[in-house]
């Protein structure tokens, strides 16, 4: 057997490692007792250093030496292997009992942030924060040392291959340029008009669990392949034939949990449109965070908080609801779902300000990570931040630094990806629609099957097997920009 057949059994094997651990981490956000936390932290670390062992065998650098001196390989193959070599450089840069001590102290960290933010209890978090921040820190330089860059960058090629801070840069800056008078256009056209009445509840859980199904469904969701589940914060895992939705509900408003679910199948359609004839390797994969964010927002963003979409599903809402009057309304929906309201949470935030959220939050781990900014002073800088950027008084940590899950998990380098995706999402189905007409009148009409032909071609099914940059221009014509999003911005919110 080749060294190049001999590695995609090797990652096949560690692909599965890594979709078990995933399951765990489902399971521990859905239905998993408290008591479990420490064991649970324990099975993860364990299967943690059993993938690290297991990537950093030296046969297996040894096969990859050997199979990229093979010829013959095919476009694919070569892709793969080109991605096996970046998996292998992250992940034998951090010593195992790094591995090991940053996935237990993630878990734990985790697990404590749950009871930490309903109690606005940062001082007792901090402690466990702290720890996961030097452990972080220690793999960012390692991992920086063997790609020759900043500790950050290491971080962020983590969750997106190739992207730099420099190049988060020049895009925030442009958003930073235009955002906020955009804001300032979109509150002065807001009150310029009666402000959309909200329709009344309650709205029963197993209402809206039924409804948010049929939309699914209408969108190409199989549920003999996934599920849908409640959780603190609403997110999509597991595997292409197994993917797992969660969403949080409110019997009080319906209109939050069902935008949820929606972004999340975005999520869903892009794993299961994946290769199928590369499942379990690395080029079949997505194509980092940016491009997967992407595909929720340009389902959730662009097509279903469209005036085409909601005149399909206006009618749906009403029946699973009993609900009549001008609040159900497909105009008066449509205004609710795009109304601009600054506020203190970055998952409740409008599609305007929400990039700013994202801005806060980069600029405060990069401090971080770069060591200009310790745990104890988040809290404060975080104040700071959000009066600075948003106009906005902090009223307690629990709004303020407690709100995310993502720095006590140690995704530090994530949250550009929220912002890259927007971004991303607006020039693809810009490049959508030009390329296919019909994609929005079908979607007015409740089908989704013109634009997952479309994504399929050009953007699910690709899987890894293009850089970013490369997928983008293919797809679209030009590299990434700031100018579609802020044409769809200035077209929804200053009419």
């Amino acid at each position: 057997m080749s060294a190049y057949y001999q590695l995609e059994m090797d990652f096949m094997r560690l692909g599965h490692l890594e979709d078990a651990a995933g399951l765990l981490h489902w399971d521990a956000a859905t239905v998993m007792p408290a008591g479990g936390a420490d064991a649970r932290a324990d099975q993860l670390a364990t299967l943690n250093v059993l993938h690290h062992q297991m990537i950093c065998d030296p046969r297996l650098a040894a096969r990859l030496d050997a199979a990229e001196a093979e010829a013959g390989l095919g476009p694919w193959q070569a892709a793969n292997l080109r991605e096996m070599r970046r998996l292998w450089r992250h992940a034998t840069a951090v010593p195992l009992d790094l591995v090991e001590a940053l996935s237990k102290a993630c878990s734990r960290c985790e697990m404590a942030w749950r009871a930490a933010r309903p109690a606005n209890d940062f001082a007792g978090l901090a402690p466990l924060l702290a720890e996961v921040l030097g452990l972080v820190r220690q793999a960012a330089a390692a991992k920086a040392a063997a790609f020759d860059c900043a500790p950050y960058d290491a971080l962020l090629d983590e969750h997106d291959p190739g992207l730099r801070a420099a190049d988060l840069d020049t895009l925030f800056d442009e958003l930073a340029g235009f955002l906020p008078g955009l804001a300032e256009g979109a509150l002065a056209a807001q009150a310029a008009r009666p402000a959309p009445p909200r329709p009344e509840g309650p709205f029963p859980v197993a209402s809206q669990r039924a409804l948010a199904k049929r939309l699914m469904v209408a969108m190409g969701f199989d549920f003999d392949y996934g599920r849908l589940d409640a959780s603190d914060h609403p997110f999509c895992s597991g595997v292409p034939d197994d993917v797992r939705i969660t969403t949080r509900y409110d019997e009080s408003d319906f209109m939050t949990a069902l935008m949820g679910v929606l972004h999340e199948t975005g999520h869903a359609l892009y794993d299961r449109g994946l290769p199928g004839d590369w499942r379990g390797q690395p080029v079949g994969r997505a194509r980092g965070m940016g491009i997967h964010e992407s595909q929720s927002l340009l389902v959730e963003m662009q097509a279903c908080r469209s005036r085409g979409f909601l005149k399909f599903a206006a009618p749906l809402m009403r029946e699973a609801f009993d609900g009549a009057g001008p609040a159900w309304e497909p105009e008066n929906l449509y205004r609710a779902y795009v109304r601009v309201a600054p506020g203190l949470i970055r998952v409740d935030a409008d599609e305007v300000t929400y990039p700013i959220h994202v801005l806060l939050r980069y600029r405060l781990e990069r401090a971080m990570i770069d060591g200009r900014l310790e745990i104890a002073d988040l809290p404060g800088a975080w104040a700071d931040g959000m009066r600075d950027l948003l106009g906005l008084t902090v009223p307690d940590d629990a709004d303020g630094c407690l709100q995310d899950s993502h720095w006590p998990d140690g995704a530090f380098g994530y949250f550009p990806s929220y912002t890259v995706g927007a971004l991303t999402a607006a020039q693809i189905f810009d490049a959508a629609r030009q390329a296919d007409p019909g994609i929005e009148p079908a979607i007015a009409r409740g089908d989704f099957a013109p634009l997952r032909a479309w994504l399929t071609a050009n953007i699910y099914g690709k899987g890894s097997f293009l850089a970013t940059d490369d997928l983008m221009v293919e797809a679209t014509g030009r590299p990434l920009e700031t100018a579609p999003f802020r044409a769809h911005l200035e077209a929804r919110y200053l009419d």
